[in-house]
Protein backbone atom coordinates (compact mmCIF):
# COMPACT_ATOMS: atom_id res chain seq x y z
CA UNK A 1 0.00 0.00 0.00
CA UNK A 2 1.42 3.41 -0.90
CA UNK A 3 2.29 5.84 1.86
CA UNK A 4 -0.59 8.18 0.90
CA UNK A 5 -3.13 5.37 0.96
CA UNK A 6 -1.83 4.26 4.35
CA UNK A 7 -2.13 7.80 5.70
CA UNK A 8 -5.71 8.11 4.43
CA UNK A 9 -6.76 4.61 5.52
CA UNK A 10 -5.13 4.36 8.97
CA UNK A 11 -3.21 7.36 10.30
CA UNK A 12 -5.41 10.39 9.68
CA UNK A 13 -8.75 8.85 10.71
CA UNK A 14 -7.17 7.45 13.88
CA UNK A 15 -5.63 10.81 14.84
CA UNK A 16 -8.93 12.56 14.12
CA UNK A 17 -10.88 10.14 16.37
CA UNK A 18 -8.34 10.48 19.18
CA UNK A 19 -8.51 14.27 18.85
CA UNK A 20 -12.31 14.30 18.98
CA UNK A 21 -12.56 11.95 21.97
CA UNK A 22 -9.66 13.28 24.02
CA UNK A 23 -11.90 15.53 26.12
CA UNK A 24 -13.94 12.55 27.35
CA UNK A 25 -12.94 11.36 30.84
CA UNK A 26 -11.13 8.09 31.42
CA UNK A 27 -13.92 5.90 32.80
CA UNK A 28 -15.03 2.46 31.63
CA UNK A 29 -17.71 3.73 29.25
CA UNK A 30 -15.51 6.24 27.45
CA UNK A 31 -12.45 3.97 27.44
CA UNK A 32 -14.62 1.39 25.63
CA UNK A 33 -16.11 3.93 23.20
CA UNK A 34 -12.67 5.28 22.30
CA UNK A 35 -11.38 1.72 21.75
CA UNK A 36 -14.36 0.80 19.55
CA UNK A 37 -13.90 3.88 17.39
CA UNK A 38 -10.16 3.26 16.93
CA UNK A 39 -10.33 -0.51 16.19
CA UNK A 40 -10.90 -0.22 12.40
CA UNK A 41 -7.80 1.95 11.98
CA UNK A 42 -5.25 -0.45 13.47
CA UNK A 43 -3.53 -3.21 11.48
CA UNK A 44 -5.41 -5.89 13.45
CA UNK A 45 -7.51 -5.49 16.54
CA UNK A 46 -9.57 -7.85 18.67
CA UNK A 47 -12.70 -7.01 20.61
CA UNK A 48 -13.05 -5.05 23.86
CA UNK A 49 -10.13 -2.63 23.35
CA UNK A 50 -10.03 0.07 26.02
CA UNK A 51 -7.99 3.23 25.38
CA UNK A 52 -7.13 6.10 27.71
CA UNK A 53 -6.68 9.71 26.66
CA UNK A 54 -3.64 11.43 25.15
CA UNK A 55 -2.41 8.43 23.18
CA UNK A 56 -0.14 8.68 20.16
CA UNK A 57 0.00 6.03 17.44
CA UNK A 58 2.52 6.17 14.58
CA UNK A 59 2.08 3.71 11.71
CA UNK A 60 -1.08 2.20 13.21
CA UNK A 61 -1.29 -0.28 10.30
CA UNK A 62 1.68 -2.05 11.94
CA UNK A 63 0.07 -2.29 15.37
CA UNK A 64 -1.75 -5.58 16.06
CA UNK A 65 -3.80 -5.88 19.24
CA UNK A 66 -5.63 -8.92 20.66
CA UNK A 67 -8.86 -9.15 22.65
CA UNK A 68 -9.42 -7.44 26.01
CA UNK A 69 -6.42 -5.08 25.90
CA UNK A 70 -6.20 -1.88 27.96
CA UNK A 71 -3.80 0.96 27.08
CA UNK A 72 -3.70 3.73 29.70
CA UNK A 73 -3.32 7.49 29.55
CA UNK A 74 -0.42 9.09 27.70
CA UNK A 75 1.10 6.07 25.94
CA UNK A 76 3.10 6.38 22.71
CA UNK A 77 3.21 3.49 20.21
CA UNK A 78 5.35 3.76 17.07
CA UNK A 79 5.09 0.84 14.65
CA UNK A 80 8.21 1.03 12.50
CA UNK A 81 8.28 -2.76 12.77
CA UNK A 82 5.18 -4.69 13.78
CA UNK A 83 4.02 -4.27 17.38
CA UNK A 84 2.03 -7.36 18.45
CA UNK A 85 0.12 -7.04 21.68
CA UNK A 86 -1.61 -10.33 22.49
CA UNK A 87 -4.87 -10.77 24.41
CA UNK A 88 -5.54 -9.54 27.95
CA UNK A 89 -2.53 -7.21 28.15
CA UNK A 90 -2.52 -4.18 30.49
CA UNK A 91 -0.32 -1.24 29.53
CA UNK A 92 0.08 1.38 32.26
CA UNK A 93 0.26 5.14 31.80
CA UNK A 94 3.05 6.91 29.95
CA UNK A 95 4.57 3.83 28.32
CA UNK A 96 6.61 4.18 25.15
CA UNK A 97 6.62 1.23 22.74
CA UNK A 98 8.79 1.87 19.68
CA UNK A 99 9.50 -0.81 17.07
CA UNK A 100 12.33 1.08 15.40
CA UNK A 101 15.52 2.96 16.11
CA UNK A 102 17.75 5.47 14.38
CA UNK A 103 21.18 4.65 12.97
CA UNK A 104 23.95 7.22 12.63
CA UNK A 105 25.13 8.81 9.42
CA UNK A 106 28.21 11.06 9.50
CA UNK A 107 28.15 11.17 13.33
CA UNK A 108 24.52 12.32 13.38
CA UNK A 109 21.32 10.45 14.15
CA UNK A 110 19.19 13.10 12.40
CA UNK A 111 19.64 11.81 8.84
CA UNK A 112 20.62 8.24 9.58
CA UNK A 113 18.48 5.35 8.36
CA UNK A 114 15.88 3.64 10.52
CA UNK A 115 16.17 0.06 11.74
CA UNK A 116 12.74 -1.49 12.27
CA UNK A 117 12.36 -4.55 14.49
CA UNK A 118 9.13 -6.05 15.78
CA UNK A 119 7.91 -6.18 19.36
CA UNK A 120 5.84 -8.97 20.93
CA UNK A 121 4.00 -8.58 24.23
CA UNK A 122 2.63 -11.95 25.35
CA UNK A 123 -0.93 -12.66 26.47
CA UNK A 124 -1.89 -11.69 30.00
CA UNK A 125 1.17 -9.49 30.58
CA UNK A 126 1.19 -6.28 32.55
CA UNK A 127 3.41 -3.43 31.42
CA UNK A 128 3.58 -1.01 34.38
CA UNK A 129 3.76 2.80 34.21
CA UNK A 130 6.58 4.64 32.44
CA UNK A 131 8.04 1.52 30.77
CA UNK A 132 9.97 1.91 27.51
CA UNK A 133 10.06 -1.05 25.11
CA UNK A 134 12.20 -0.85 21.98
CA UNK A 135 12.41 -2.94 18.81
CA UNK A 136 13.43 -6.58 18.95
CA UNK A 137 11.89 -7.11 22.40
CA UNK A 138 9.77 -10.16 23.22
CA UNK A 139 7.90 -10.28 26.50
CA UNK A 140 6.58 -13.74 27.34
CA UNK A 141 3.06 -14.74 28.34
CA UNK A 142 2.02 -13.58 31.81
CA UNK A 143 5.02 -11.34 32.48
CA UNK A 144 5.02 -8.27 34.69
CA UNK A 145 7.38 -5.48 33.64
CA UNK A 146 8.04 -3.21 36.63
CA UNK A 147 7.53 0.54 36.50
CA UNK A 148 10.22 2.66 34.83
CA UNK A 149 11.93 -0.34 33.20
CA UNK A 150 13.68 -0.07 29.84
CA UNK A 151 13.29 -3.19 27.69
CA UNK A 152 15.74 -3.00 24.82
CA UNK A 153 15.83 -5.91 22.38
CA UNK A 154 15.52 -8.46 25.18
CA UNK A 155 13.54 -11.70 25.19
CA UNK A 156 11.85 -12.68 28.47
CA UNK A 157 10.44 -16.16 29.08
CA UNK A 158 6.82 -16.59 30.27
CA UNK A 159 5.69 -15.71 33.81
CA UNK A 160 8.61 -13.51 34.86
CA UNK A 161 8.86 -10.34 36.90
CA UNK A 162 11.20 -8.06 34.95
CA UNK A 163 12.52 -4.63 35.79
CA UNK A 164 15.43 -2.23 35.80
CA UNK A 165 17.42 -0.23 33.30
CA UNK A 166 18.19 -2.19 31.24
CA UNK A 167 15.41 -4.61 32.15
CA UNK A 168 16.33 -8.09 33.32
CA UNK A 169 14.50 -10.98 34.96
CA UNK A 170 14.05 -10.34 38.67
CA UNK A 171 12.28 -13.58 39.51
CA UNK A 172 9.73 -16.07 38.20
CA UNK A 173 6.12 -15.28 39.09
CA UNK A 174 4.52 -18.06 41.12
CA UNK A 175 0.78 -18.59 41.44
CA UNK A 176 0.83 -17.33 45.04
CA UNK A 177 2.56 -14.01 44.22
CA UNK A 178 -0.45 -12.20 42.78
CA UNK A 179 -3.48 -14.44 43.40
CA UNK A 180 -5.89 -13.88 46.25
Amino acid sequence: MTRWRTLLRYDWPLHFILYLTNWLPDNVIFLTIRGSLVRPFLGKCGKNLKLGRNLTFYNPSRIHIGNDVYIAYGCWLAGGGVISIEKEVLIGPYCVIVAGSHLRKDLSFRFGETRNEGILIGAGSWISAHVTISGGSKIGVGCLVAANAAVSGTEFPPRMLCGGVPAKVIKPISDSDFNE
